[in-house]
């Protein structure tokens, strides 16, 4: 007997190698990686390989995808490119007894999209030890076997592959066998022995022998059986199968028990030397978990899930042994054929969320990988997405497609998107998977504020305080966060020459619009104001809108008397005739209100007389009238004083003194005295010289003043004296109602008026020029030369059918 010796030099394992080649077909890449290599062993640079610099693999999402959506073994580094082990591999456990153990990989950049395929070969390392299926052989043998006669040996099994799997047999030295090897390392070796000495069974009828099967590998494994012999008589006929390869199909799925194939031995010897019993040879681990054999029928059923996306056929090798050991081997081959069992599956490659909502049509949103273990038709896929969405699917490269948008976006309308794709395969009946994409569309400053109102009215009280809030503006924007955010403010402008922020302010976050100070009616009664509405966006976007302010009017004004004039500024007296009658009107009070309606709703009240009974006064009207006939039993000089209310809440008042002269003309006066002044010892003759000087200047003036008057182009005439029934300038606020509506001055009348210097030694003066606004636009002079005391008379219109007449 001999032994086989392998050559040391014949394959070695490395620990850290690969080598890389280029398919040359479409620019794919194969790389090898032995198997159990540890992770992070790197095997390889796709960017070198690909020309491509290793910082855009991040920007361009690069990632490694398996073809088959199975357990990822290799991953790729994308700050330097390079390809490294993710996972220790088992090539046995991967491939089975398959020759070549490949795992496709597809490497996938996004923007543009570029698909490579990755090819990792796994080359087989010496990590498993032959062994035998049965650790103890029997064989009966004739002790007539003649020298030379074989006997064939079970098959030695290793996981491992090529020089890496059984290489060979040894056999214990002995007297009566030698060993011979049979048969190629691709094929499978197998060991005979071989008779060399004739066998005694009265010497020795069981015989125990050692045999070795050993690899190839570096270091070497191996693993032993013992094979019993026992000594009998002569078998002469091994078994022979009916055929030596039975091919068969197997539908994936089939449940456990269903019959796969049943092989068939005969023995042409008789008894128990001609009894044929079936066993497994050579067999596959994982296809040791999927098959069994019954071992007196020779039929071969299902004992484990059977996927042909697992394995895709199976090869097993059959002995038939007679009862005295003499046995012959027969292969089964078993194709796994595909059902539509699986469904597609589909894999987000690469999403960009969220997107903006001024992205342009056709922009790349996502890319969709769409697999299915299944093949052939099972494996072809369609994949739609639902009809209301502004995306499209566009199939890309291989089972590649790229979701698009195919409208203009805008969050205002519609911010999140379910995207539902549809993945389904033509199977029969055919399956389908579905994937929800949630879409979130991004905020661009693309909408302006929106005021509520074009425009607001703001009312508020004259003398309010400062700070107070007045009205509120509101402006809304669809936009999101700081595009959205409103803030407000004040448009620069002027009111009166003023700044409009002198006058109010606006909270930029509430649009809440405060009085910065107190305001007053009588200086002006409304302004507008422009308030504008900014977002926070980049650039911002504003609108504006107008806020009236009107002011309402508080009663802060008492009346203010234009005739007779305040005491101080000149004495006034008036004639009243002495056949005057009841009811003959002798003197007006003229008062006006600064502030409007109401509040300048003026009444008239007598609240003090030297003759009780003798005068009254209209309420509204401000006109004395004689109550009774005079008689000559009055009194010449009649004092009363006035009260002009308004209307207001509370009510404002002012006083003044009406002085009368009850005569027909001057000269029945003994003595006119002033009637305010306390002196009682003037000197009648310098009154009466201090009074026609003054009659004599006035006199002068008044003429030079008719001649000017008459000379102005037709201008408006202008009163000449100031005190009278006409309004003083000196007196006149600086704004007035509509006096019309209020009832301060309704009506002109005829009054003859005289007015003192406001001493008991004066005599009477002539007053000055009155201003433009105290004479009604209709009004008309006269110049009289008529009057008793020789003077002029200026006679004023004013409404056609009543006249004023001025000494």
């Amino acid at each position: 007997m001999g032994s086989c010796a392998l050559s040391a030099s014949m394959f070695s394992l490395w620990s850290v190698m690969f080598s890389v080649f280029w398919s040359g077909i479409h620019g794919d890449f194969t790389y090898t990686v032995p198997e159990e290599t540890k992770r992070q062993f790197v095997f390889g640079n796709i960017a070198k390989d690909l020309g491509l610099a290793a910082h855009r693999l991040a920007a361009r999402r690069a990632r490694i995808n398996s073809e088959d959506s199975g357990k990822r073994y290799a991953d790729v580094n994308l700050k330097n490119g390079d390809l490294f082990v993710a996972e220790t591999m088992d090539r046995e456990m991967l491939c089975g007894s398959r020759t070549n153990c490949i795992l496709n990989y597809e490497f996938v950049l996004a923007n543009p999209l570029e698909v490579h395929r990755i090819s990792l070969v796994i080359e087989d390392v010496n990590d498993n030890a032959p062994k035998f299926l049965n650790e103890r052989i029997t064989f009966e043998i004739q002790e007539s076997a003649s020298k030379g006669q074989r006997f064939r040996l079970d098959e030695a099994h290793d996981s491992d592959l090529g020089h890496n799997g059984v290489n060979g047999y040894s056999l214990e030295k002995n007297d009566h066998f030698i060993l011979s090897v049979q048969g190629s390392s691709e094929k499978g070796k197998y060991a005979e022995l071989v008779l060399e000495k004739e066998l005694d069974r009265e010497e020795q009828k069981d015989i125990e022998l050692l045999l070795t099967a050993f690899d190839g590998g570096n270091p070497q494994r191996s693993g032993t059986a013992v094979i019993h012999i026992t000594v009998l008589d002569a078998n002469d006929n091994s078994p022979v199968f009916s055929r030596p390869l039975y091919k068969v199909t197997l539908v994936e799925n089939s449940p456990l028990g269903t019959e796969v194939v049943t092989v068939s031995a005969t023995d042409a010897d008789e008894g128990a030397n001609g009894a044929v019993l079936y066993e497994f040879s050579r067999i596959a681990d994982n296809a040791a978990q999927l098959f069994t054999i019954d071992k007196v029928t020779g039929q071969i059923t299902v004992t484990g899930h059977i996927d042909y996306e697992v394995e895709k056929y199976y090869e097993i090798k059959v002995q038939a042994k007679d009862g005295s050991g003499l046995a012959s081997t027969a292969s089964v081959v078993i194709d796994i054929i595909d059902i539509n069992d699986n469904a597609p599956k589909i894999i987000l490659t690469s999403l960009s969320n969220p997107i903006a909502e001024n992205a342009v049509v056709g922009t790349e949103v996502a890319i969709i990988n769409v697999q299915d273990k299944d093949a052939g038709d099972n494996r072809q896929i369609r994949c739609s997405i639902q009809q209301n969405v502004p995306f499209k699917l566009n199939p890309s490269i291989k089972n590649y497609f790229s979701l698009e948008t195919t409208r203009p976006l805008d969050r205002e309308t519609e911010a999140d998107y379910n995207i539902t794709i549809t993945a389904t395969d033509e199977g029969s009946p055919p399956l389908s998977s579905f994937k929800t994409i949630h879409l979130s569309i991004s905020d661009v400053n693309d909408n302006s504020p929106s005021f509520e109102q074009l425009s607001h009215s703001a009312y508020v009280a004259e003398n309010n305080k400062p700070g107070i809030s007045i009205c509120s503006v509101a402006a809304r924007d669809p936009d999101w966060r700081q595009n959205g955010t409103v803030l407000y403010s004040l448009v620069s402008s002027e009111v009166n020459g003023v700044p409009v922020s002198s006058f109010l302010s606006v909270n930029a976050d509430t649009g809440v619009i405060h009085a910065v100070r107190s305001f007053d009616y009588e200086q002006f009664r409304s302004f507008k104001v422009q308030v504008v509405a900014r977002d926070n966006g980049s650039p911002p976007l504003s609108s504006n809108t107008t806020v009236s302010v009107f002011i309402s009017d508080e009663n802060d004004n008492s009346p203010q008397i234009l005739y007779p004039a305040p005491e101080g500024k000149s004495l006034m007296t008036e004639m009243v005739p002495k056949a005057a009658l009841s009811g003959s009107l002798v003197s007006k009070v003229i008062a006006v209100d600064a502030d409007s309606g109401q509040n300048a709703w003026l009444s008239y009240h007598i609240i003090k007389s030297s003759d009780a009974g003798l005068f009254t006064i209209g309420l509204h009207t401000g006109e004395i009238r004689a109550q009774r006939d005079i008689t000559e039993s009055d009194n010449m000089k009649q004092n009363l004083v006035i009260s002009v209310k308004d209307n207001g809440q509370p009510s404002l008042s002012t006083t003044c003194s009406v002085y009368l002269i009850i005569s027909d003309n001057l000269a029945e006066v003994p003595e006119f005295k002033d009637m305010t002044s306390e002196e009682n010892n003037s000197n009648l003759t310098s009154y009466l010289i201090i009074a026609l000087v003054s009659v004599s200047t006035f006199f002068l003036t008044f003429i030079i003043l008719i001649l000017a008057v008459r000379f102005c182009h037709r201008r408006k005439p202008r009163l000449l004296f100031d005190g009278a029934v006409a309004i003083p300038s000196a007196y006149l606020p600086p704004n007035y109602a509509d006096v019309d509506g209020t009832g301060t001055m309704r009506s002109s009348y005829n009054y003859d008026a005289y007015l003192t210097t406001g001493s008991r030694t004066s005599d009477f003066k002539f007053v000055r020029s009155y201003n433009d606004n105290t004479l009604p636009a209709g009004g008309t002079l006269k110049l009289h030369q008529n009057d008793p005391f020789g003077a002029s008379v200026i006679t004023l219109n004013t409404t056609g059918d009543e006249e004023v007449r001025i000494a």
